[in-house]
């Protein structure tokens, strides 16, 4: 096996792509896709997103202290992929990719109604890293469409086809391969069947 060695950059890849909602009240809302994201802490609940300084969504964020992650299923990636490349300084991107804001439970900006998980937060800290601020939010409150809730009242994140981006390219994910710890379970012990003697 033999390896190049590269100068240093971002290889940690796949990662998922999210549409990021923010907005002053009295403004047109506005989305940014996000693929430098990521969960930072479990109690209290915490996430992270980067983005640079020069993008719209930077200071309502900045101004606002607040934000909504929303997850991207396989019908969501065009308007994902277009809400990247386009700003909010140019066009209303709710209006263009017909997408419905989403009254928050716990923010005043809105999420994106077509997502099957909006995750609202409050800036928590600021992190100015160089070409991007790294900005970390708490939880306050998740949303979950009740489309993908199972028989058994779990939710069957799933069913709902989320994408990843990996190198400038979206992917589907895959088949289910595992479930945490499972290298490490017992595995169930046979019944032996006994045999009848005559």
């Amino acid at each position: 096996m033999s390896k190049q060695v590269w100068k240093p950059g971002n290889m940690l890849y796949p990662l998922p792509a999210v549409m990021v909602s923010c907005g002053r009240e009295g403004e047109t809302p506005n989305i940014i896709t996000v693929a430098w994201a990521g969960n930072v802490c479990t109690n209290p609940a915490m996430l992270s997103i980067s983005v640079r300084k020069e993008r719209f969504s930077h200071s309502i964020i900045k101004d606002t202290g607040e934000f909504v992650v929303n997850l991207v299923g396989r019908d969501l990636v065009k308007a994902a992929d277009w809400c990247g490349v386009k700003s909010g300084r140019d066009f209303d991107k709710f209006k263009e990719m017909k997408l419905t804001p989403q009254e928050s439970q716990k923010v005043k900006c809105p999420g994106i109604l077509e997502s099957p998980v909006n995750i609202e937060c409050k800036v928590h800290q600021i992190l100015e890293l160089g070409s991007h601020d790294m900005i970390i939010g708490e939880v306050m409150c998740v949303t979950v469409d009740e489309k993908f809730m199972d028989d058994k009242g779990r939710f069957d994140l799933g069913a709902a086809d989320l994408i990843a981006y990996s190198h400038g390219e979206y992917f589907e994910l895959g088949k289910k391969l595992g479930k945490f710890g499972y290298s490490v379970s017992k595995k169930p012990t046979k019944n032996k069947v006994k045999k009848k003697t005559k």
